[in-house]
């Protein structure tokens, strides 16, 4: 299928184009061309009071339609996880594992294997965020299934067969030489749950620690005498970090900070959404426990943050009129920041000729209006596409 899309204005993951649309071939995008460019005849999506941008690519999303991954480890969870985060503007993920038993986390495996053969395209891999991490700052993780890294689950981890894989993990209860093995077998090793000292850090980034996860929460903070966990993500120029920009994670100015700290493209934004994202309930429950929505938190019973209740286009909205960020840059830190972080960024990311047909259109109010991921679009508040003339 061959048609056009055309918007008031496109921002192509570098800047923002005027008078253009985008043609769209089977999965992938064909050209960006000037609107009065257009082949005679095409059949086209107009959007006049939208923007169109890449679709937005979260590596942290635990659940959402009401349902959460560890609770129900079935290829209908990613099916519906993914299907309610369109609807923000996530057209590809890296659906998220939290603290379980080994036998559960195997099943969440398996269940994002069969998404992914089963052609769900928004699943890009798999996101383990512990068990090995840190007692003291495990926040909701459940405290009975948090341990060390075995070398049994080394060899389950670097023989997993899927694409892209995130490990999530305390650096300090890891062994010399552990990191660099998970990547050296290709898993993007990040830090978070950590009580770890900054020359911890410095030698897990020495061994290929790639990224940060939720940036400031469930962390050694920053001090005067002790840069912390927060400190060594600041200091370090080659690693990446994720941030839950959902007004109630991070205060405003410390976005601000690593805004001005971190080299540009090394800040990510993410959702750590939780199965009410797109659902029709305030809450949900894991590990027995009863998660309550209230004033926009997700909160356990006493009161401990337990993901977000954001899509990410919340997130973007957030950065641009609450921290102050530009949009061209809000949009970046949630598509093309997250593809170059995922090795992506070569088919994902951007609108341009070659990259697959991932797209968002949302109005001037952070409102979405339609998705693509791989060509396949979905429209929410907009009439159908026009026939060719």
């Amino acid at each position: 299928m061959n048609y056009a899309i055309c918007a008031a204005r496109i921002f192509d993951g570098e800047e923002m184009l005027r008078d253009h649309a985008v043609v769209v071939e089977d999965e992938r995008i064909a050209a960006v061309v000037e609107t009065a460019k257009l082949p005679t005849g095409i059949s086209q999506i107009n959007r006049e009071g939208g923007i169109l941008a890449p679709g937005f690519i979260d590596v942290q999303v635990n659940g959402g339609g009401g349902v959460l991954l560890n609770n129900t480890p079935e290829r209908n969870t990613l099916d519906t996880m993914t299907s309610a985060h369109r609807r923000y503007g996530t057209t590809a993920m890296m659906p998220t594992i939290v603290s379980d038993t080994t036998h559960r986390q195997k099943e969440c495996v398996e269940a994002i294997q069969a998404a992914m053969s089963g052609g769900n395209q928004s699943v890009l891999g798999v996101h383990l965020e512990g068990p090995f991490l840190d007692l003291e700052k495990r926040g909701v993780h459940k405290a009975d299934t948090i341990r060390e890294i075995q070398d049994t689950d080394m060899d389950w981890l670097c023989t997993l067969q899927i694409p892209t894989i995130i490990v999530t993990l305390a650096p300090e209860h890891t062994r010399a030489g552990q990191i660099r093995q998970l990547t050296d077998a290709g898993i993007l090793v990040c830090a978070g749950h950590t009580n770890a000292h900054y020359e911890e850090l410095s030698l897990a980034i020495a061994e290929g620690l790639r990224g940060f996860t939720h940036l400031y929460n469930a962390m050694r903070p920053q001090s005067g005498r002790e840069p912390g966990v927060v400190g060594a993500a600041l200091d370090s120029d080659t690693t990446w970090v994720g941030i839950i920009a959902d007004g109630h994670h991070v205060h405003p100015a410390n976005i601000r900070i690593v805004q001005k700290t971190k080299p540009r493209g090394k800040t990510l934004l993410v959702s750590d959404a939780m199965a009410t994202v797109g659902g029709l309930e305030s809450f949900f429950e894991i590990y027995g426990e009863i998660i309550e929505e209230k004033e926009g938190r997700l909160i356990n019973s006493e009161g401990v943050l337990a993901g977000s209740a954001i899509g990410m286009i919340d997130a973007v909205r957030i950065c641009t009129e609450l921290v102050g960020i530009p949009l061209e840059e809000s949009l970046r830190m949630a598509s093309l920041y997250p593809a170059e972080f995922l090795h992506k960024d070569a088919n994902l990311g951007r609108i341009s000729e070659g990259f697959r047909a991932d797209m968002v259109c949302f109005e001037c109010n952070y409102s979405v209006l339609d998705t693509w991921v791989a060509g396949q679009h979905e429209t929410y508040h907009s009439p159908p596409m026009a026939p060719a003339n």
